[in-house]
């Protein structure tokens, strides 16, 4: 297991609004220990930041590709950032 951080910006695209992908979100960081952040965009995407343990994150990120029931994730765009102190994992916007 990998103690390495790893912190990303993600953006999603597709049916990932009025689907729950927010809440879903939510639920699968703070079950993983990942901190952060996501909301909608006014493009009819999701946003999120977050960060935590490298093997974790690609769990996350893997969730991302699929997102909730009713979800339809067309493209999925993950960009390495800063390290960045956050605690806990919210939704905003």
């Amino acid at each position: 297991m990998s103690l390495r951080q790893r912190t990303v910006h993600l953006t999603i695209s597709g049916k990932v609004q009025g689907v729950f992908f927010r809440a879903s979100a939510k639920e699968k960081a703070d079950a993983l220990g990942i901190n952060g952040w996501v909301k909608n965009t006014r493009e009819g995407n999701v946003e999120i930041l977050a960060g935590g343990n490298e093997d974790k994150m690609k769990q996350f990120i893997q969730w991302c590709h699929q997102g909730p029931r009713g979800a339809f994730v067309q493209k999925v765009t993950v960009k390495e950032v800063e390290e960045w102190d956050s605690d806990g994992f919210s939704v905003v916007g």
